[in-house]
């Protein structure tokens, strides 16, 4: 993903920050604020909150501890 088009994303719930990870199979946006990982799929950020999967307070630890 483009780092500028990063940059330029926010989460369209609260308008916070967002990080991408970049697991095994998978990458996502997570908003820390919201406890929410949004799905990229073929270089395309999926910004849906439908689409976004809710992160569990360990998960999410181990995602700050990863940065």
């Amino acid at each position: 993903m483009d780092n500028r088009l990063l940059e330029l994303l926010v989460c369209p719930l609260c308008k916070g920050p967002l990080t991408l990870h970049r697991g095994d199979k998978l990458r996502e946006l997570i908003c820390h604020a919201d406890r929410l990982a949004f799905p990229v799929r073929d270089d395309i950020p999926v910004m849906l909150e439908n689409e976004a999967r809710v992160l569990d307070a360990a998960e999410l630890e181990a995602l700050a501890a990863a940065r």
